[in-house]
């Protein structure tokens, strides 16, 4: 089959300016052949995956060490709105980084500490024990990530500090009953109760 000659672009002439619309067959044929088929692409993309990895252990590294700097920050000069933030968006980072990275075992321990600062009205009332369980909990799965037992400690660390954290958001806001519903926490696995 003969590839489709390409057509001039279709110029419309207006009092001010010109619109021109080029041939979106030729386009859309060249960018194609420049990329290559999903497949090509999908092993590629596979191929540099495979060349970062060696990386992830470092990049999760540094984001725990983030993590760290912004609770060692909290610590030193009280849970502010700033310093509050900073420490959520290492948090969250973590959290929304882990199963690329490899280290999905730290989300549920992530998602809670960022519950715990998103959701408690009175940020005075966090105990820096609380937050210093998460954190060290955090860095430990991270630190014994190639432990054959890692995700059962992992599981047993998360849903105890989710538990605590919960039990904590919910006499925190007791007096905002709507509020708790919004933001009732579903269990972790499909057998556990709130």
């Amino acid at each position: 089959m003969e590839p489709a000659k390409p057509r001039n672009p279709n110029t419309v002439t207006h009092a001010d300016h010109e619109v021109i619309t080029p041939d979106h067959h030729t386009l859309r044929q060249a960018m194609f052949s420049s990329i290559g088929s999903d497949e090509e692409l999908i092993a590629r993309a596979e191929r540099a995956l495979t060349q970062l990895s060696s990386e992830f252990g470092n990049w999760m590294n540094e984001e725990c060490e983030r993590l760290d700097a912004a609770r060692r920050e909290v610590k030193a000069s009280g849970l502010t709105d700033a310093n509050r933030a900073v420490l959520l968006r290492a948090a969250d980072d973590i959290k929304g980084t882990a199963q690329t990275l490899g280290f999905r075992e730290t989300m549920p321990t992530a998602d809670s500490l960022c519950r715990l600062l998103e959701h408690t009205p009175d940020m005075t009332r966090i105990s820096l024990e609380l937050i210093d369980q998460h954190v060290d909990a955090i860095r430990a799965i991270v630190r014994e990530h190639r432990r054959s037992d890692v995700a059962t400690i992992a599981t047993v660390l998360g849903s105890r500090l989710r538990q605590v954290t919960e039990e904590f958001l919910v006499q925190e806001n007791r007096h905002r009953p709507e509020y708790l519903q919004a933001i009732a926490s579903p269990p972790l696995s499909p057998g556990e109760h709130s």
